[in-house]
């Protein structure tokens, strides 16, 4: 589910493919994806269930990691962005 989108040069970036997912697997596809990777990594959860807009962050929060943002995506879901620290 999660992907390494890292292109040469900045931080590294993962997408998280959480769509279709309901609450809490986007969580803890987040939190798998997570494990082992550098602090500074962007990690984006793209999910459909708007759970996910309060989760991700709190997640984030709770882990003690940064909370980057949201937007929509092209289709019916959003994309939330979390910092590794």
């Amino acid at each position: 589910m999660a992907g390494d989108d890292a292109a040469g040069g900045g931080a590294a970036h993962v997408t998280v493919d959480a769509t279709g997912m309901l609450c809490p697997l986007p969580i803890i596809e987040l939190a798998k994806a997570a494990r082992g990777l550098e602090p500074g990594t962007e990690i984006t959860v793209v999910a459909t269930d708007l759970a996910a807009r309060v989760d991700v962050p709190a997640w984030a929060r709770m882990t003690g990691h940064e909370f980057v943002g949201e937007k929509k995506t092209d289709g019916a879901g959003i994309a939330l962005t979390v910092r590794l620290r």
